[in-house]
C-alpha cells in the first residue's frame, strides 16, 4: 500500500516560515490519517477521504480557504479518477459547498460526470449537500488589499491500495483574482489522471498544466512501458519548452513514487505506516 499527497507550491510571497511549518505539520497529520483509512478501504475511497482532509484545512488553497476570484466570489474545482474502472468525474467553479471532491465522488455514478457552475451546485443540493461558505477572513483580507501574488496552490492525493488498485484526486480554490469562468486544470485529465498502471495529481499554473497535458501524458507513457521516472522526465522536458510552471506527484502499480516540479517548491508527503517522509 502506498499513499502520496501534495499541498501545492510554497510560492505565495506572504507566507512566513511559521505558516510553512504549519503546512508541513498539517501534511504529516493528514497523510497518517489517510494511511490509517487506507488499511480498511480501497484506493478510490482513500483519495476522496484524504482530499477532504486537505480541503478542510484552511492552510491550503482548496475547500476552506480557497482563493477569491476577481468579482469577489469564491469558486472551487475538484476531480477524481478511479484507475480500476478508468472513470473520471469532476466539478468546475462550484460555489457554496464545503468539499467539492465529495460532489465529484457522487458524479462518478452518473452518466454526466463533469459539471460546472450552477449545474454543479444544483446537483450538490439535490444530493443533500447543504450550503457552506468556504471563505476565510485571511482570504477576504487578501482580496480587499489586492494582494495579487502568484497563487498556485492545489491539493492532491494518489493511492495504491492492498489490491493493487490506483486512484487520484485533486482539488483547488483557483489562483485568485482570476476572470470568473476561468477553468483550472484540477477538474481535467491534464491535472488529475489514473488507470491500472499509474496515478498522477498536479499543481501549479492551470493553463500550463493543460497546455502540457501533464497528468494524462505521464500516465499514458507509464502505460506504454516507460518507467515512472522516465515518464516524468520526458513530460517535464516538454513542459520546459513553454516555460511551464507545474508540479506533479505520481505513483505506479509497482509502488514507485515520484514528485517533480518545474519551479521549486512543491510540498508533499509520503507515509509507509511507520514514518512520514516530508519533502519540499
Amino acid at each position: 500500500m502506498r499513499i502520496l499527497i501534495h499541498g501545492g507550491f510554497f510560492s505565495e510571497s506572504s507566507q512566513s516560515d511559521e505558516i510553512k511549518q504549519k503546512k508541513q505539520e498539517a501534511l504529516k497529520d493528514i497523510i497518517k490519517r489517510g494511511y490509517d483509512f487506507l488499511i480498511n478501504h480501497n484506493a478510490l475511497k482513500t483519495v476522496v477521504y484524504t482530499t477532504t482532509l486537505l480541503e478542510d484545512c484552511p492552510l491550503f488553497n482548496a475547500g476552506i480557504g480557497s482563493q477569491i476570484q476577481s468579482d469577489g466570489k469564491l469558486r472551487m474545482s475538484a476531480s477524481i479518477m478511479d484507475g480500476s474502472s478508468s472513470l473520471f468525474s469532476g466539478v468546475i467553479n462550484i460555489e457554496n459547498v464545503k468539499n467539492p471532491v465529495l460532489i465529484a465522488e457522487k458524479l462518478l455514478q452518473e452518466d454526466d460526470r463533469v459539471l460546472s457552475g450552477s449545474g454543479a451546485q444544483t446537483f450538490a443540493r439535490k444530493k443533500g449537500f447543504k450550503p457552506f461558505s468556504a471563505e476565510t477572513l485571511e482570504r477576504r483580507n487578501e482580496y480587499n488589499q489586492k494582494l495579487k501574488t502568484s497563487k498556485t496552490g492545489t491539493v492532491g492525493c494518489v493511492v495504491l491500495d492492498s489490491k493493487g488498485e490506483l486512484a487520484a484526486a485533486t482539488s483547488t480554490g483557483g489562483k485568485g483574482f482570476e476572470i470568473p469562468g476561468r477553468v483550472s486544470d484540477s477538474a481535467t485529465i491534464a491535472g488529475n489522471y489514473a488507470n491500472k498502471h499509474c496515478a498522477v495529481s498536479c499543481t501549479g499554473v492551470g493553463e500550463d498544466i493543460i497546455s502540457g497535458a501533464i497528468a494524462c501524458k505521464i500516465v499514458t507513457r507509464v502505460t506504454d512501458q516507460y518507467t515512472l521516472e522516465a515518464a516524468f522526465k520526458k513530460t517535464f522536458q516538454e513542459l520546459d519548452t513553454i516555460s511551464g510552471f507545474a508540479g506533479a506527484i505520481g505513483l505506479d502499480s509497482k509502488g514507485n513514487m515520484i514528485c517533480q516540479e518545474s519551479h521549486p517548491k512543491v510540498v508533499y508527503a509520503t507515509y509507509d505506516g511507520e514514518s512520514v517522509s516530508l519533502f519540499e
